[in-house]
């Protein structure tokens, strides 16, 4: 899905790298736009956004749009799954409305379809009707968390966790994610 370019090229340019890959002057460039499009982005938020593939969308060296794809497992009713989860997806603020958001999250949704049976994310409101637009449905069903002391329900997260999956689903059941540390979902 795209093409690679490296972020010192003159122009826009898709580039598809595994947190492995990403340089010193990228993983720069991802904090700094983590931390101006969400107020409130914490190290935990980053931790949660490594370890998979990621989607960046550069206009020479600044990076205006991202989001990456890591393998999580979840409990969906009584079936575990090992899913594609959406983390990190953000556009620089002076850069939103363009169709970079887009075009980062064809990326990852791509590569989810070949590579995994589901793909999730969890959203905020003002997210929602992004994720809509482009097929991602709302879980239904409670949310819980496989936590060190066994599944607790995660309430706060009902209605914010969305699924792409080519098979139907029944996504009034209930859901859990595997534990890790701060925001579980």
């Amino acid at each position: 899905p795209g093409s690679a370019v490296s972020p010192t090229r003159s122009g826009h340019g898709l580039e598809i790298r595994h947190t492995a890959d990403l340089t010193p002057p990228m993983l720069d460039a991802l904090t700094t736009l983590l931390d101006a499009a969400f107020d409130d982005w914490t190290p935990n938020d980053t931790d949660h956004t490594f370890g998979g593939l990621h989607a960046m969308m550069w206009d020479d060296a600044r990076l205006l749009a991202h989001a990456s794809l890591v393998q999580r497992a979840l409990l969906l009713g009584d079936r575990p799954s090992r899913v594609g989860y959406v983390e990190g997806t953000a556009v620089h603020p002076d850069h939103r409305r363009r169709g970079y958001g887009a075009a980062v999250m064809q990326a990852v949704e791509q590569v989810a379809e070949r590579a995994y049976p589901l793909a999730a994310l969890s959203t905020s409101d003002d997210a929602r009707g992004f994720y809509e637009a482009r097929g991602w449905v709302r879980w239904q069903g409670p949310t819980s968390v496989m936590s060190p002391s066994g599944l607790a329900r995660t309430p706060d997260d009902d209605g914010g966790v969305y699924v792409r999956s080519p098979i139907p689903l029944d996504v009034s059941a209930p859901i859990a994610c595997d534990w890790r540390a701060a925001d579980v979902w």
